[in-house]
């Protein structure tokens, strides 16, 4: 008797210690609004928006210890709209991330799975869009360099380095899929960034092959239909430097994004109808410049400016937006926000484009404002 009551005690100390060393996380972000447009497809409008700054999402992170400092990792995320409860990324039930992978505490993590690009890995915590501090309608045109995660790399492995002193470095690959069409819809990128006290630089580079095009000869390879672009070959590389002074923050962001065998700006890039292109050649160079500063623990303000001079359809359009943002925390989880957006362009002679803030449309003209009040709440 005295035997069986001593295994059963061993037993739930061990299963306690098994399950100490193994944790699931349910999380997630809801972000609701209400936009105002002064020309969206030559109309005024007021609208309920959902993922204004930050796109809403629940998700599932986990992790295993393995020992030895190694770890059974996987992360799965849904992308949905508040507004309406539809699932985002085309539908999916995981579309902004599903991937497995193992960490180790000195060698980093491999990770397989639909996943995030480089660019975005490294060079996008120094730009505004994708951020907190501006996010989807801080946007470069059409979100050209991916820098807004308006699409993910499907079939994908990624490595990711541990912190070597400040130095953070990896790169992914998205596989075709294809029996006989290695190239035929893939993608890869590779990335670095370096932190030293207050100043961080990166720089990254992706490509893609075969992105989006009208007619796929590949449509389950690595990047589906929630491309901006529609085009035989994608290339988008770029570099930044942030500096913080106490409570305020600096930066400089730039991406080149060059199209080969282009043939369309998708409805994903419009957010409305789409724009075909009769020159096969396009390019989009971006220079942001950023700052944001705390006023008080709770409020906080953010701006950027983006210059970006393009080519399309043989026209060389130059796109100049201004955007603003404040925010203020009700509670750890919640804040409140107002934020602001205006875009003008230039050289559009000959062609359908029009200014065009992204997550709003493309306006008739070649002026356009924007201005969201929202919350977010965070769990």
């Amino acid at each position: 008797m005295k035997k069986t009551l001593m295994v059963a005690a061993l037993t739930g100390v061990f299963a306690t210690a098994a399950h100490a060393q193994s944790s699931v996380t349910l999380y997630g972000l809801i972000d609701a609004g209400i936009t105002y447009t002064n020309n969206q497809q030559g109309h005024s409008n007021f609208k309920a928006t959902s993922g204004s700054v930050n796109g809403s999402r629940w998700g599932l992170r986990g992790a295993e210890d393995l020992g030895g400092g190694l770890k059974a990792i996987f992360t799965l995320e849904n992308g949905f709209n508040i507004m309406n409860g539809n699932n985002g990324q085309g539908g999916r039930e995981f579309g902004r991330q599903a991937f497995v992978g193992l960490s180790s505490q000195q060698f980093g993590a491999v990770t397989l799975g639909r996943q995030y690009d480089s660019v975005v890995d490294y060079l996008g915590p120094l730009a505004l869009t994708g951020t907190q501090y501006g996010g989807t309608q801080f946007a470069h045109p059409f979100d050209n360099d991916n820098l807004d995660n308006s699409f993910r790399v499907n079939n994908s492995v990624k490595y990711t380095s541990a912190n070597y002193g400040g130095l953070k470095f990896g790169g992914m690959y998205g596989f075709s899929n294809e029996a006989g069409g290695f190239a035929d819809n893939r993608a890869y990128s590779f990335g670095a960034s370096y932190n030293y006290g207050p100043l961080n630089v990166a720089a990254a580079y992706m490509q893609l092959n075969n992105a989006n095009a009208l007619v796929p000869t590949n449509p389950n390879g690595a990047i589906a239909s929630d491309a901006p672009f529609a085009a035989g070959r994608q290339r988008v590389y770029g570099g930044g430097i942030s500096y913080a002074f106490g409570a305020a923050t600096v930066g400089f962001v730039f991406t080149q994004t060059m199209l080969d065998d282009a043939t369309q700006i998708t409805t994903a890039g419009t957010g409305g109808a789409a724009i075909n292109l009769t020159d096969p050649h396009a390019r989009f160079t971006n220079y942001e410049v950023n700052g944001r500063y705390n006023l008080t623990p709770a409020l906080s303000l953010a701006g950027a400016y983006t210059y970006t001079d393009s080519r399309i359809d043989g026209v060389k359009p130059k796109f100049h937006q201004v955007s603003l943002q404040t925010a203020y925390a009700l509670s750890k989880r919640t804040d409140v926000y107002l934020q602001g957006e205006y875009q003008h362009v230039t050289d559009t002679e000959g062609t359908n484009l029009g200014a065009t803030i992204t997550g709003v449309g493309v306006s008739s003209t070649e002026n356009q404002v924007s201005a969201t009040v929202g919350i977010r709440h965070r769990f």
